[in-house]
């Protein structure tokens, strides 16, 4: 039988989460470039390593098939091209714009579960996939302004996000969570080792320390995430993500003297607002096919 919703709990949880993200793009921001984009990135993932180590029993026991295996190299591929992309784009543009782009992957999602996994995507979610991609025109406003490189990287992050956690729903499927993230993390260091030796410049103990403070923060961050959507219904939990881009806008303004842009506020409150009602619209179908046994229009 499972626990009872608990709606506080969830929110709250779901807070911190979003002061843990935002923490993680605040500390990279103040490293500054210090590090190279890639450099830091495969050290934030190195360092992170240690976070494994209560994996170790489970990894031991698993035995992954070949199809397994080549879509564990493809999922460590692709997040490795968007984890380097994001490392960049945080030395380019401001952290409100890197945190309202970012909420495109869970559209890029959508979109590539109706096109390569077979999911349905009635008008609705239609409807809601094109506001999220008006509000990216919104922040980028072509033409009006120059797009520069920390955007279009931006693009590039949330597409290869979204399709490395496309491949993270077929392997959850096929080998345990703790399986899927303790492969993620091993294939993204080794990923990441090649592009960071080539640019790679002997880093600080006090830049060493602030990226084991990444790791430590985003690993926090997806502990607390996974608390909040155990805690209460992600009816509850989802809308709460938007305050990331209110803390993001103020820390940019308070801490690195970056401008409050209204149009990256109102574009990214657009792409957030179609991924709250593509997740509510997704809850409601699971909850239909749970009474009826199947979907519903």
């Amino acid at each position: 039988m499972s626990a009872p919703p608990r709606p506080v709990a969830g929110v709250l949880w779901m807070l911190l989460t979003g002061i843990l993200f935002v923490g993680v793009t605040a500390v990279v921001k103040h490293l500054d470039g210090r590090v190279p984009a890639a450099q830091a990135a495969f050290l934030r993932y190195l360092l992170g390593l240690v976070f494994l180590i209560p994996m170790l029993g489970v990894l031991r026991q698993t035995r992954l098939s070949r199809p397994t295996l080549g879509r564990v190299a493809a999922r460590g591929a692709v997040h490795t091209v968007g984890v380097a992309l994001w490392f960049y784009a945080m030395t380019q543009i401001p952290i409100a714009e890197v945190t309202a782009m970012n909420y495109l992957t869970p559209v890029y999602v959508t979109l590539g579960a109706a096109l390569f996994l077979g999911e349905s995507l009635a008008a609705r979610r239609l409807i809601a996939v094109a506001v999220a991609l008006a509000g990216a025109l919104l922040i980028l406003r072509p033409g009006f302004r120059e797009i520069s490189p920390g955007h279009l990287a931006m693009l590039g992050t949330a597409l290869a996000f979204g399709a490395s956690y496309l491949l993270g729903k077929v392997l959850a499927d096929e080998v345990a969570p703790q399986v899927v993230v303790a492969m993620l993390s091993v294939t993204v260091t080794v990923g990441l080792a090649p592009l960071a030796a080539a640019v790679w410049v002997w880093p600080s103990s006090g830049d060493l320390a602030w990226l084991f403070l990444v790791a430590s923060l985003a690993t926090a961050g997806h502990l607390t995430m996974t608390l909040a959507f155990r805690a209460a219904p992600i009816a509850v939990t989802q809308p709460v993500t938007f305050l990331q881009l209110l803390w993001a806008t103020l820390l940019g303004w308070f801490v690195f003297g970056e401008g409050i842009d209204l149009y990256v506020v109102l574009g990214g409150s657009a792409i957030l607002g179609s991924v709250v009602f593509i997740t509510l619209r997704e809850a409601q179908l699971r909850r239909r096919r749970e009474v009826h046994g199947a979907p519903l229009p």
